[in-house]
C-alpha cells in the first residue's frame, strides 16, 4: 500500500520543478513511511511513497520497464491479489521478471495488454502509468473504489495523487470550495466524481482516464449489471462459502504481520473465523484488535444503527476460534484531544462531523499499526447483503437515499449553518437531484417490478454511494498510520453474485444477511451468528461529551473563522442542552463545528459562495 502522485505537462519542463514534486510526495508520507521515490522527464514526474507488503527489497517505485519504443513507468498504490496467476501468465507470453512484487506485474501486464489489463485484475488498487511511447498518461482505479484517486486539469494537462492534499501541494491548484463543495460536505449524498475542492474530480470506481495532448477522457472499464441468478438457495448459500474462503485466502498474502478488525457482528466475526481456520492450515494464529471504551457497558444508548455493545461478542468469537485478541480501549480525554482531531481531519481533508468515531477509528490503527501492518476488515458486508435496518422496513420506500431515512449521519448538521448560507445551499434540492439522477443509473431487468426493482435500487445506491463513503473512511483513516486495512467483502466476484441475487433469496430466513449468516454459521458462537446488526461504535464518556462542549464554546469565545458558515445561535443552544438529555443531533452539531474549525485550520480552504 502506498501514496501516489504526479503531473504531466506538455508545455512545461517539468524536469526544473522537481521541487514541487518532491513537496507533492511528501504529503503522502503517511501513506509510504517506508521509502519515497520520484521519477522526472521533460513531460512528466510521479512521485511514490512506500509502506511494503509484498517483495519488501524488490518493490521499489516508481517502477519502470523499457520497451523497443521507450519506457514505460507506473506508481501504484493498492494489492493485486491475483498476481501470482499474471505472473505466471506473463512468464508463458515472454516477460521476465527483476522482482516478486505484485507492482512488477501489473506494470509488466499494461505491457502486455495495454488498457484491457483491467479486465484481468483482482484487487483494490488506484495506479497511474505514463507511457512514453505515445506520450500518455493512463490513470486506473479498482471496481469498487477501495484505493483513493484524484485529478485537477491544468491548462496543459493534469494533476493527480492519492488525496486532494497532494494535488493542493502544487500551486497549480488552488485550495477553494464552492456551493457544491459545501453541499456535498453537507449532504452526505457522496456523489461519485465529486471532490469538493473546485476544478478537482475524484476518478470514479471501475473507471480508467487517460491524458494526451488532445486533453482527457475518462470512461468505465466495470459497472454493475444485471444477470440471470440460476442458483438456488442451497447452491448459492454454498457460492457464497467458496467465493469467501477464496478471497480470504488471497487477501491474507503478505510478507509482513497481519491481523483483523474485530467488532462482534456477524462479518467481521465471519471474516475473522475463516481467516483462523485457512492460518491455522499453517501453524498459525490469527491476531484480531477491537475498540472499546471505558464504562461502556454502563453508559452506553442504543440507536438504531448500533442497539448492542460489542464487547461480549467479540469475546465470544475472540474464544471461539482462539484469536491472539487485544481491545483498544480508548478513554475520553484521548478521543478529546484537539490534536486527535486535527489528524482525524488532516486524513481526511473534510470535515465529515462524524467526530468520535472518526477520532476512535484513527486511535485504533494507530495502536493496531504498532503489531500489525495489514488488517482485513468486514467493511461494506451490509451494503452487499443488506444489512442496515432501512433495508427491512418503510424506509427503503423514502424518496431519498435511504441511510438518509435511516438516520446514519447520526444527526442532521444542516441546521448548523447561517440562514444565509442555508438558503444559497439549498441541500434538499441538490440531494433530490442527485438521487433521482443515481436511480437513472441503476440497471433492471426486463419487467422487474414491485420489491424486487425497489431493493435492486436500493442495493445499487448503497454499492456505489455509501460504500463509497465508508471505504474513503477507513483507508485515509488507516494510510494515515501507515496501516493497510483489505475489504474482503469488496471483491468485485462476491458483489455482482450477490447484487443479482434475488430479494426474496436475501432474506429466506426472515432476516438481514440471511445468506452470508447461512454460509457461515458453522464457524460462529451461535449468539454472534444471531446478533443484529451493531455499527461501529460512539463514546458514551461523559468526559468526552464536557469536553467538546467546552472546546465548542472556545471557538465561539475566540470567533473562530469556521462561525463564519454557522449559525452561532444554534451552536449555543446545543451547548446549553444539559449533558443527560443532550439530543444525538445537538451532538452532531458540536461536532461538525469543532471539526469545521480543525479543517480550517488544516486546510485553510477559500470558502466561494456568492
Amino acid at each position: 500500500m502506498c501514496g501516489i502522485t504526479g503531473w504531466v505537462s506538455y508545455r512545461r519542463d517539468l524536469t526544473s520543478h522537481r521541487q514541487v514534486l518532491d513537496t507533492m510526495t511528501e504529503t503522502m508520507a503517511c501513506r509510504g513511511p517506508d521509502a519515497a521515490g520520484a521519477w522526472v522527464t521533460g513531460r512528466a514526474a510521479l512521485g511514490h511513497r512506500r509502506l511494503a507488503v509484498i517483495d519488501l527489497p524488490g518493490g521499489a517505485q516508481p517502477m519502470a520497464v523499457d520497451t523497443a519504443d521507450g519506457p514505460v513507468s507506473m506508481v501504484y498504490s493498492g494489492e493485486a491479489y491475483n498476481f501470482t496467476e499474471l505472473r505466471d501468465e506473463l512468464r508463458r507470453r515472454g516477460h521476465s521478471f527483476a522482482t516478486d512484487s505484485d507492482t512488477e506485474v501489473v506494470l509488466r501486464g499494461y505491457v502486455e495488454w495495454g488498457e484491457s489489463l483491467t479486465e484481468k485484475l483482482n484487487g483494490m488498487y488506484a495506479f497511474a502509468i505514463w507511457d512514453s511511447r505515445t506520450e500518455k498518461l493512463v490513470m486506473i482505479r479498482d471496481r469498487m473504489g477501495i484505493k483513493p484517486f484524484y485529478y485537477y486539469e491544468t491548462d496543459d494537462g493534469v494533476l493527480f495523487g492519492s488525496e486532494p492534499k497532494a494535488i493542493l501541494a502544487n500551486p497549480l491548484a488552488a485550495p477553494e470550495v464552492g456551493l457544491d463543495g459545501l453541499r456535498e460536505i453537507f449532504s452526505f449524498a457522496k456523489t461519485p466524481g465529486h471532490a469538493i475542492w473546485k476544478g478537482m474530480k475524484e476518478l470514479r470506481p471501475g473507471h480508467i482516464a487517460v491524458v494526451d495532448r488532445n486533453g482527457l477522457r475518462e470512461q468505465a472499464y466495470w459497472r454493475l449489471e444485471v444477470s440471470e441468478h440460476t442458483d438456488d438457495q442451497e447452491a448459492t448459500v454454498a457460492h457464497v462459502r467458496e467465493l469467501l474462503e477464496d478471497i480470504i485466502a488471497r487477501q491474507l498474502v503478505a510478507d509482513v504481520p497481519r491481523c483483523t478488525l474485530l467488532s462482534g457482528g456477524l462479518d467481521s466475526s465471519a471474516m475473522t473465523s475463516l481467516a483462523a481456520r485457512k492460518l491455522g492450515e499453517h501453524g498459525e494464529t490469527v491476531r484480531s484488535f477491537a475498540v472499546d471504551f471505558p464504562g461502556q457497558a454502563e453508559n452506553f444508548r442504543a440507536i438504531d444503527v448500533a442497539p448492542s455493545v460489542d464487547t461480549p461478542y467479540v469475546h465470544a468469537v475472540a474464544e471461539h476460534v482462539k484469536c491472539d485478541h487485544r481491545d483498544i480501549v480508548l478513554d475520553g480525554s484521548a478521543l478529546s484531544d484537539p490534536a486527535v482531531r486535527q489528524a482525524a481531519i488532516a486524513a481526511r481533508d473534510l470535515p465529515i462531523g462524524l467526530g468520535d468515531r472518526d477520532n476512535s477509528l484513527y486511535l485504533l490503527f494507530k495502536a493496531v499499526r504498532e503489531q500489525s501492518t495489514v488488517a482485513l476488515s468486514g467493511e461494506s458486508a451490509d451494503e452487499v447483503f443488506g444489512g442496515y435496518p432501512w433495508f427491512h422496513d418503510e424506509r427503503r420506500d423514502a424518496d431519498t437515499f435511504p441511510w438518509l431515512a435511516g438516520g446514519l449521519t447520526l444527526g442532521d448538521t444542516k441546521d448548523l449553518l447561517s440562514q444565509d448560507l442555508t438558503e444559497k445551499l439549498d441541500v434538499d434540492t441538490y440531494l433530490r437531484d442527485h438521487y433521482l439522477s443515481a436511480l437513472d443509473e441503476v440497471p433492471l431487468k426486463d419487467g422487474e417490478t414491485g420489491l424486487e426493482k425497489r431493493m435492486r435500487q436500493v442495493c445499487y445506491l448503497h454499492l456505489t454511494r455509501m460504500v463509497n463513503t465508508l471505504l474513503d473512511r477507513k483507508d485515509r483513516m488507516s494510510m494515515a498510520v501507515g496501516l493497510e486495512v483489505r475489504v474482503p467483502f469488496c471483491d468485485h466476484r462476491l458483489v455482482s453474485y450477490v447484487f443479482n441475487t434475488p430479494w426474496s433469496l436475501k432474506t429466506f430466513d426472515g432476516r438481514e444477511k440471511s445468506i452470508l449468516r447461512e454460509a457461515t454459521r458453522d464457524v460462529l458462537p451461535e449468539s454472534v451468528a444471531n446478533r443484529k446488526k451493531s455499527g461501529y461504535p460512539g463514546s458514551f464518556d461523559p468526559a468526552y461529551l464536557a469536553a467538546i462542549r467546552r472546546q465548542a464554546g472556545d471557538l465561539i469565545t475566540s470567533g473562530h473563522q469556521a462561525l463564519e458558515l454557522c449559525s452561532v445561535e444554534t451552536l449555543r443552544e446545543a451547548l446549553d442542552a444539559p449533558a443527560e438529555v443532550i439530543t444525538t443531533q445537538q451532538r452532531a452539531i458540536i461536532e461538525r463545528a469543532l471539526d469545521l474549525a480543525a479543517w480550517f485550520d488544516l486546510r485553510k480552504p477559500v470558502i466561494t459562495i456568492g
